[in-house]
C-alpha cells in the first residue's frame, strides 16, 4: 500500500496561501495519478485537485483557480504539491495526499494529514 506523508499546513488569515507538500513513503515506480484530499470537521474526505504522471490536473469547483496541484520531477516525481491561494474560512480542514485510483478502490491508508487554519 501507498503511504505519504504531508506538510506545509497551518495558520493563515483570510485571502492568505499555503503551500502543501507530499511526499510519498516508497518510490519504486510512478504513480499515474496523486490527489490531495480535504476533510472538514463532519464532512467526509473529498478530493481536492489531482495531477496525472502526464501532468493534467482536475480540480474540485471550490478551489477551481485557486488551487494549483504539481508534482516534483525525475527522482521526485512522486512528490506532489498544493499550492493554495485566495484562501478562505470555507478551507479549514486537515488535507491529505493520496492516489484517486486506489481510493476509490477502497484504500484506506491514510496519513497524517496536515491541518489548515483560515482565520483572522
Amino acid at each position: 500500500q501507498a503511504s505519504f506523508v504531508e506538510s506545509g499546513g497551518g495558520l493563515v488569515q483570510p485571502g492568505g496561501s499555503l503551500r502543501l507538500s507530499c511526499e510519498s513513503q516508497e518510490g519504486a515506480h510512478a504513480y499515474y495519478m496523486m490527489g490531495w484530499y480535504r476533510q472538514t470537521t463532519g464532512k467526509e474526505r473529498v478530493l481536492v485537485a489531482s495531477v496525472t504522471s502526464g501532468g493534467t490536473t482536475k480540480y474540485a469547483d471550490f478551489v477551481e483557480g485557486r488551487f494549483t496541484i504539481s508534482r516534483g520531477a525525475g527522482p521526485f516525481e512522486n512528490t506532489c504539491y498544493l499550492q493554495m491561494n485566495d484562501l478562505g474560512p470555507e478551507d479549514t480542514g486537515v488535507y491529505y495526499c493520496h492516489l484517486p485510483l486506489a481510493v476509490q478502490q477502497g484504500d484506506e491508508n491514510w496519513g497524517q494529514g496536515t491541518r489548515v487554519t483560515v482565520s483572522s
